[in-house]
This record gives C-alpha cells, sequence and structure tokens, in this order.
C-alpha cells in the first residue's frame, strides 16, 4: 500500500486539520499554551504582511458635514423627489438598505420593507455598505470600479470630460451618479413628483450630465436653508460660483464622518491587544490570512485589494446593460470578455452587519457567503434560491449562463481551498472581530428634518 501517496489526498489533509483543531481546543479546555501559540503564529503573519490599524482621516469642517448630511437624506436631490442618498445607504440598515437588489425611485418604504413601486424596475446591484470610504486609500468605488482613480492621474467616469472639476476625490466623485440614474433617483420621462410637479430632471436626456446636475443645483438653491448651508461650509464662494461639486464634496466629508466606524477588536489586536480576539477569531485570522487565501484577494488595511475578480456569484436581478437578464459586472466599463462577471472585491470592516452579502445580495447569511468563497463551483451549481425574497427566486440567471459565468472563474478561486467546518466557523469569528461594536446601532444619525421640508425616513430627534 503506498501510504505516502493516499496522505497527500483531500480527504486526509481535511481529517488531518479536523484533528489538529480537536487537539488545539482540546490544550484550551486543559488551560495549555495554545493561546500564545496562537498569538505567535499570528504576529508572524502581522509582522510578514505589515498590517496596521486603519487611521481616521482629518476631519472636514463641521459646516461641511452639516451641508453634507442635509444632502445625504434630503429628497430634493431625487427627481420625483421621492428617495434620498439615505434610502439606500440607511443608518437603520447600517449605512446599506438590507436587500438583495436596492428599490430606488418610485418605491414605498424604508429597508428590508421597501417595495417596489408599479411600473418600476429594481436597481440591478446591491447597495453597498459605505463604513470609512473616507479612507486615503480608496481609488475605486462602484462594483463594476466605474469611478477610479489611479495615483495623480484625473478621475476616471462614466462622465469622461463632463465630471466638473474640484472634486475633492473618489469619494466625492461618486455622489454625482446616483442621482442621474433613473432606476435610482432620477426617474422616467413623465413623471410628476410628490407635490404633483412635473419632473424636470427626467426630460433631459441621459447624456447630458451637466445639464442634469445645473438643475439640481438651481432647485438646491431656491431653498433658503441650502443658500444658508452653502454659504457656511464655502464663505468664499458668491452663490453664482456654487456648482455640483460643492454638493457632492460636502456629501462625502458627511459620509467620511459619520460612518467612520473602525475601532474593531482586530485593529485593538493590532495595536498590541493580544486579549482583544478569542481564540476562535485568532484561528479564522490565520486561516484568513494562510490557507483560506482569503487575503489575496480581501488586502491590505481596508481588507480589500479594490480588483475585480469574477468569484461565482449566483446571479439575479433584470440585469445590466443589454446581455438579456445577466450583470457582465467590469466588462460594461472595459470592454474585455476577461472581465466578463468580474465585480470588485467587498471591504470586509463591519461586514457582519450589512447583508444581505455579495453584488447582488444573493446570500443570506455570512456563512453561507463564506462557504460559496471556499468553493465558488460547488456554490454556484448547488445554490438555493429559498433564501431569496419570493420575488426574486424566478430572477436567476439560467444555467447556460451559469457555466459562462464559470468559464471565467478567477484562478484565484477555481479550485476552491477545502476548508473544514471549523475553520468556516473560525473564519466567521474573524469576520466577527472585523466589526467596530458601535456601527451596531446608527439610528442616532438620521436627522429629525431637512431644508426642503420633505419627510426624512428614519428621522430621529435631534441631539440636545
Amino acid at each position: 500500500m503506498n501510504t505516502r501517496a493516499e496522505s497527500s489526498g483531500p480527504a486526509t489533509r481535511a481529517g488531518r486539520r479536523v484533528g489538529a483543531f480537536a487537539v488545539g481546543a482540546a490544550v484550551v479546555l486543559m488551560g495549555g499554551c495554545r493561546g500564545d501559540i496562537l498569538d505567535r503564529e499570528l504576529e508572524a503573519v502581522i509582522d510578514r504582511l505589515d498590517l496596521a490599524p486603519l487611521t481616521r482621516p482629518t476631519a472636514a469642517h463641521p459646516d461641511m458635514v452639516r451641508l453634507g448630511e442635509a444632502l445625504f437624506f434630503d429628497k430634493e436631490l431625487s427627481g420625483n423627489r421621492d428617495v434620498a442618498c439615505a434610502t439606500c445607504h440607511h443608518p437603520m440598515e447600517h449605512s446599506a438598505d438590507g436587500l438583495s437588489l436596492s428599490v430606488g425611485t418610485g418605491g414605498e418604504g424604508l429597508g428590508t420593507s421597501r417595495r417596489l413601486g408599479e411600473g418600476r424596475r429594481l436597481v440591478p446591484r446591491h447597495s453597498p455598505e459605505i463604513f470609512n470610504r473616507g479612507a486615503e486609500q480608496w481609488t475605486t468605488l462602484f462594483w463594476d470600479g466605474r469611478v477610479e482613480r489611479i495615483g495623480h492621474l484625473p478621475i476616471v467616469s462614466p462622465a469622461g470630460a463632463m465630471l466638473p472639476e474640484g472634486l475633492d476625490g473618489v469619494l466625492a466623485a461618486q455622489a454625482l451618479f446616483p442621482v442621474t440614474s433613473r432606476d435610482e433617483m432620477r426617474g422616467a420621462v413623465g413623471d410628476v413628483d410628490v407635490r404633483g410637479a412635473p419632473n424636470e430632471l427626467a426630460a433631459i436626456p441621459d447624456d447630458d450630465l451637466p445639464a442634469v446636475w445645473d438643475g439640481l443645483m438651481r432647485r438646491l438653491l431656491r431653498i433658503e436653508g441650502y443658500r444658508d448651508l452653502f454659504s457656511g461650509a464655502y464663505p468664499e464662494l458668491s452663490e453664482e460660483a456654487l456648482g455640483i461639486q460643492h454638493a457632492a464634496n460636502a456629501i462625502a466629508a458627511y459620509e467620511t464622518e459619520a460612518y467612520w466606524f473602525a475601532d474593531t477588536p482586530w485593529d485593538a489586536y493590532l495595536r498590541g491587544d493580544r486579549t482583544a480576539m478569542t481564540a476562535e477569531a485568532k484561528r479564522g485570522a490565520l486561516v484568513f490570512f494562510g490557507e483560506g487565501r482569503c487575503a489575496v484577494c480581501h488586502a491590505g488595511v481596508l481588507l480589500t485589494d479594490q480588483r475585480f475578480h469574477n468569484v461565482g456569484v449566483p446571479q439575479l436581478g433584470p440585469g445590466k446593460g443589454d446581455a438579456g437578464g445577466a450583470d457582465h459586472g467590469r466588462a460594461l466599463v472595459t470592454g474585455r470578455e476577461g472581465d466578463r462577471c468580474a465585480f470588485r472585491t467587498p471591504a470586509l470592516r463591519n461586514v457582519t452587519l450589512t447583508g444581505p452579502w455579495m453584488h447582488d445580495g444573493a446570500y443570506a447569511d455570512l456563512e453561507g457567503a463564506v462557504r460559496h468563497m471556499a468553493d465558488p463551483s460547488r456554490g454556484l451549481r448547488g445554490y438555493n434560491p429559498g433564501q431569496l425574497p419570493v420575488e426574486l427566486r424566478s430572477m436567476l440567471v439560467s444555467e447556460e449562463e451559469e457555466e459562462a459565468i464559470l468559464a471565467t472563474l478567477d484562478p484565484v478561486v477555481a479550485e476552491g481551498c477545502g476548508l473544514v467546518p471549523g475553520e468556516i466557523a473560525d473564519l466567521v469569528a474573524f469576520l466577527e472581530a472585523l466589526t467596530d461594536p458601535a456601527a451596531a446601532d446608527l439610528t442616532h444619525l438620521a436627522p429629525a428634518a431637512v431644508p426642503s421640508g420633505l419627510p426624512v425616513d428614519g428621522a430621529a430627534p435631534r441631539w440636545p
């Protein structure tokens, strides 16, 4: 019998890992030194990868943040005056909306109770959380990276040369585009707003983005409260000199200030507190940075390489572009077949709070998402749509499209990593250690009122 050959098989390797976990657990229960061993192993990983806590950026002026808060929660920025930035990035839903696919203009309700309006269609992708987006390390935004800055080069975006000058960075640039999307905020030709007035923004041709932005500024500056807020944030500028970039910069300043939550057990551990994480989380970190290969893509201080990978996520929804119900992701931006169904690696900070997970919210529980990443081919072929809301279960793409997804699966994940249940559980424990406890309840962030006088969804009383 060739015992050497037998010992190299995947089942045997898995068996050895199960045994190792059992032994490790026994040592801990017996009061042994397993904790010290874990710390030494993890310290070696931290040193090798030069891992460090996330550092908070310099705070913006309070008047800028105050203007950004008003704009973020005010439905005046939508064509029909019925949806705000906060609708899909709400404090009650931990800066997202809790839905697999977002519901934009024409919808009713908030968070997981929000429903599609008559004659409307779902936004094709899951609304991402916006935690820590003000970190200077961010260079790429949106699931397909259509807003991007490389080094000191100009920001690349769908607006091309129409992008206004004076933007503070990619986060400000990102804020310019949901307001131009018909499904998200702008509305359809012929719409009337909640006050019964014609939606003048919807009548603008889709390729005239500056006209949409100018129309929004005219709306805002007709309101006395906004004239005062803009004057406070930009005292050196006349009203005539104000443009959409000034509104976008204020929104970015607000997002940076309000949604900065980076005081996690993992950050505390990186600062030297060896008691900040449980033994399960430490083992999970070793899997994450080791044989799980998670850190190949979830790299750096943001836990994302900000690159694009096809990881075999089950696709659902109305699709994007003209792909017949499918969403080809990064390929829609680059035109490259190799980018088909590739999406930006999500950041993992506060990930336990921001389900459902993946670019289309395909997974209702975090452990399911982790299991998928351990073996994407199996995850895609064996996906259970029963975890989706009933109205989405018929929206899965065809088996033919699934095979096309698998054909361009990223080599990093194509073979899977064969994790056993104990390792999956420990990985989830490590992901829990990436959550700032203060992010668990953000309901106080919603202001009581906004300058337009339109209702604020989920409004909380203003702090005294």
